[in-house]
């Protein structure tokens, strides 16, 4: 057995977009909040920049779309999904969004909103 074979692996820290979807997001006791639709990456960057989180509803009929900014997640291995420390009513109350889950791509304006209501760092550094 050579030292390598004997070294526990670390888990690796990346994943594929495609499994990041439809990824559970939870609060920190783990009631869950929502599930993650879709991320919006920085074309310039590569960074991701949001999560768009679905909320409420049935088999997603009714939900509710919502965009965190990607640092307000953590992955969370012992509950397999990404956690967020916000109530119901911060979340019902966050900045408004279209109702298919999109948001203005050029509206830096809107962005900073969102980024000040998380009161999270912005992808784009200032």
């Amino acid at each position: 057995m050579d030292a390598d074979e004997r070294m526990p692996r670390e888990p690796r820290s990346l994943i594929a977009s495609d499994r990041v979807i439809g990824t559970d997001v939870r609060r920190s006791d783990g009631e869950r909040v929502g599930v993650i639709e879709r991320l919006m990456l920085d074309k310039v960057s590569g960074r991701v920049a949001y999560a768009v989180m679905s909320f409420g509803g049935f088999l997603g009929l009714g939900s509710d779309f919502y965009t965190l900014p990607w640092g307000v997640l953590r992955f969370d291995p012992g509950h397999d999904a990404y956690v967020v420390d916000i109530t119901e009513e911060q979340l019902r109350s966050a900045p408004p969004r279209s109702p298919e889950g999109t948001d203005p791509s050029d509206d830096r304006a809107w962005e900073e909103q969102v980024h000040r209501y998380y009161n999270a760092a912005p992808y784009w550094g200032i």
